[in-house]
């Protein structure tokens, strides 16, 4: 009986060391697992430190190579100097009609110029209208005085810019489109190339070209030099000047026809992603097409810290479907930026133009297909 009992103790003896075996087994496997969750997690920490520390490395390099888009005030004022060959250019021998709108309001300061610049391009098949939202500053009586250079003319209270750019648009039939603010102006010979390069390129739906900065008095401020165009960089930021943008009607008809009223600020970004949602071509020309300026009253500067960031966040929310910082922003519009830097720096100053030196196309060219990641 003795060995019996002596037998079931020792049993119960090796039970127990097993059960405290796998007992502590399981525990450093838990352990191990925890460790193993803190290293992983350590990783994610490092490696999100990583990419917040490369974006912001980006945005710093960028400031420090001082890219120009976005900037329009670069120099002390300075006259305009544009290249002959913008002073003869003729329109192509089939000229494309195009349809100009200019909406206005209380812009008798530069209501003229702007007309001017429409009118003294001398393009026979334009169609043009000004469609001013009544004016009370005597805008209706410099639009009286060129009222036979204009197709049509209205002076109509309305809701903001982008009605009376549809009031003014709906009245049209040209093929190739554009509407021009009341303070911004064409550049010489600007419809003519424009409508040359439509006719020979006819998958081209919309096009734009440089920017050139002016100040009150008609003297250059800055110039925009922009890199090829990218698609996807319209969904982070929308660096296309708008005075230099036309586009065929038929992608205006596809992408609804019309500007969304609902904004005040973004309306020219808001058409531009519409448009590229619609499957538009755009080509970006090289050549200086239109002059934008840059005031104390305009709605740029006035409205762009209120109205204006809302409304972008607006397009971004719209594009990504979540909201977007200014620093991811500027990150993903890293590589457009050092295109643009690397297109202004290959382009020499001379009169006035930027001209490519030899290999230059072939070099902005193989920056445009950088990608930096």
């Amino acid at each position: 009986m003795k060995d019996r009992y002596t037998s079931v103790e020792e049993q119960n003896a090796v039970v127990d060391e097993l059960l405290s075996a796998l007992a502590e087994r399981d525990a450093r496997i838990a352990e191990l697992e925890r460790a193993s969750a803190e290293l992983q997690s350590a990783q994610k920490a490092v490696q999100l430190a990583a990419k917040v520390t490369l974006a912001s490395l980006r945005v710093h390099a960028l400031l420090l190579l001082r890219p120009k888009l976005g900037v329009l005030r670069q120099y002390a004022p300075r006259p305009i100097r544009l290249p002959r060959k913008h002073l003869v250019t003729g329109p192509p021998q089939a000229s494309l009609k195009i349809s100009v709108v200019t909406p206005s309001l209380n812009q008798a300061a530069y209501l003229e110029r702007t007309m001017r610049s429409v009118i003294e391009q001398n393009y026979s098949n334009l169609e043009y209208i000004v469609q001013d939202g009544g004016s009370r500053d005597g805008s209706a009586e410099i639009i009286r005085k060129y009222a036979p250079s204009l197709t049509r003319w209205e002076s109509a209270k309305d809701s903001g810019q982008a009605q009376a750019i549809n009031r003014g648009l709906q009245r049209t039939s040209g093929e190739v489109m554009a509407y021009l603010n009341s303070d911004d102006f064409f550049l010489p010979g600007t419809l003519a190339y424009v409508a040359e390069y439509f006719s020979r390129y006819p998958d081209v739906d919309a096009v734009y070209g440089h920017r050139i900065v002016v100040d009150e008095n008609d003297r250059e401020v800055g110039r925009w030099v922009l890199p090829p165009h990218d698609d996807k960089v319209l969904s982070w930021v929308d660096y296309l000047p708008q005075e230099s943008f036309f586009w065929r009607r038929s992608i205006w008809e596809r992408a609804g026809g019309r500007m969304d009223e609902s904004f005040q600020f973004a309306i020219d970004w808001d058409l531009i992603l519409r448009f590229r949602d619609a499957g538009a071509k755009f080509v970006r020309l090289p050549r200086f097409l239109a002059a934008f300026r840059v005031h104390s009253q305009q709605k740029t500067s006035a409205q762009m810290e209120d109205i204006g960031l809302r409304e972008v966040d607006r397009l971004r929310r719209r594009c990504h479907g979540r909201a977007v910082s200014h620093v991811e922003a500027m990150n993903a519009a890293a590589p457009y930026l050092f295109r643009h830097i690397l297109c202004d720096r290959l382009m020499l100053s001379s009169f006035g133009e930027y001209t490519h030196p030899p290999d230059a196309e072939r070099s902005i060219r193989i920056a445009h297909e950088i990608q930096i990641r």
